[in-house]
């Protein structure tokens, strides 16, 4: 029911969005006995691309992760925007289950090594992320967001991730 809600505001209330461009990316591991943030970054390949660049090596082996995400908009001050779930990981790549976290997965799959079941080892990469045209699923309106991801293992928080993003119209 939440989902329909979602599709009929944007159906409604939102131009025809074109392009996402990263603006900014923060990492910060919580537990560093569990995991390393190595690299955190955007690089700018043009006027219109960012790509996002994320490595971090975990010390222990993680058997049971959650995420919860949640994205806001900027308004004031960034202010949450429609959703927020939390998704267990290892049940999510044994059958995906949620269609927000589907279409996230669809627009990064292809750029990491997450996306296995658990148990999860060595590094996690996601390398030379970008979101082209074709990606975005649903009609985004223009301003600046920004993606929240809480990483836990057993309960404990592991790593916060926090990726803004601005929206533009096709001009």
């Amino acid at each position: 029911m939440g989902h329909l809600i979602f599709i009929n505001k944007c159906s409604a209330a939102c131009e025809e969005a074109t392009s996402i461009k990263f603006t900014n990316i923060i990492c910060t591991s919580y537990n560093e006995s569990w995991i390393l943030v190595n690299t955190c970054r955007l690089r700018a390949l043009n006027r219109y691309t960012t790509t996002l660049n994320f490595n971090a090596t975990l010390i222990q082996p993680v058997t049971e992760t959650s995420i919860t995400f949640q994205f806001l908009q900027k308004a004031n001050g960034y202010k949450p925007w429609l959703y927020k779930y939390t998704i267990d990981v290892c049940r999510f790549f044994k059958k995906a289950y949620n269609p927000v976290a589907i279409m996230v997965y669809k627009m990064f799959k292809d750029f990491t090594n997450f996306n296995h079941t658990c148990p999860y080892e060595t590094e996690l990469i996601c390398d030379g992320f970008y979101i082209s045209d074709d990606k975005i699923p649903i009609p985004w309106p223009s301003g600046d967001f920004q993606l929240q991801m809480q990483f836990t293992s057993n309960k404990k928080r592991l790593i916060f991730v926090y990726i803004y993003f601005h929206v533009a119209d096709d001009l």
